[in-house]
């Protein structure tokens, strides 16, 4: 099965080579690379254009930023895989993970995987307990609305079947991409799964960009997309 890989991108001049490069090296032998540059204005998007250019199978520009879920459906709509993973254009998650982390789609028992930060194998940086408290709290929230049983919501790292992600009529331009896409794929039953992963977390010196506001929208997000959308 074809992999389609989507990288949204925003003012990641740190990273975006070095995450190209390991996706490049995933071990997938028929994969496609899709990056949506989301306006960066740190001399991202000039190398996107530049050097890196021939390191993605396609790259899509954003002339202002517009957020995480903006990106998403841009790269949804190139996309020709017939399974997508989202992955941030940070360091925080390891590509190494595509096998295991594909591996229920391809064996036809899921229809997305989640890969979680909490359970199973793998080094875990460990690094602010706020985020982790209000992590579990977001998480637990949305699965008392959506009868999931999820240790990971909010984790960056999501494969789906392609078709399916497509099928969701996703709204959300910004981080609310992550509850509304669990919330949705909750309502129409798909099947979910989620396995451990590595995870190498950064500090905001180092470029992490989520705030407190964006939980507030999550929670919002959350009520919206499980009772009301």
């Amino acid at each position: 099965m074809k992999l389609s890989i989507l990288i949204p991108c925003y003012n990641e001049v740190a990273t975006i080579e070095k995450v190209l490069h390991r996706v490049q090296s995933a071990p997938w032998p028929d994969k496609e690379i899709i990056v949506v540059d989301d306006g960066s204005t740190d001399g991202t998007a000039e190398l996107l254009r530049g050097d890196l250019a021939s390191r993605a199978d396609q790259v899509v520009f954003h002339p202002d930023n517009r957020g995480k879920g903006a990106a998403v459906r841009t790269g949804l709509a190139q996309v020709t895989g017939q399974i997508v993973i989202i992955q941030d254009a940070d360091l925080e998650y390891d590509p190494e993970a595509y096998p295991r982390l594909v591996k229920p789609i391809v064996e036809d028992l899921a229809d997305a995987v989640f890969g979680s930060r909490f359970i199973g194998p793998g080094p875990h940086r460990c690094m602010y307990f706020r985020h982790y408290l209000g992590n579990r709290l977001l998480t637990f929230v949305s699965n008392l609305f959506s009868d999931l049983n999820l240790t990971d919501m909010e984790t960056g790292c999501k494969a789906f079947r392609t078709e399916v992600l497509q099928s969701l009529h996703l709204q959300e331009d910004r981080f609310g991409f992550e509850p509304e896409v669990t919330a949705k794929l909750a309502r129409s039953g798909r099947r979910v799964y989620e396995i451990g992963i590595p995870y190498h977390g950064r500090t905001y010196a180092e470029g992490k960009k989520i705030t407190w506001r964006d939980g507030l929208h999550a929670l919002y997000c959350i009520l919206r997309y499980n009772l009301l959308a």
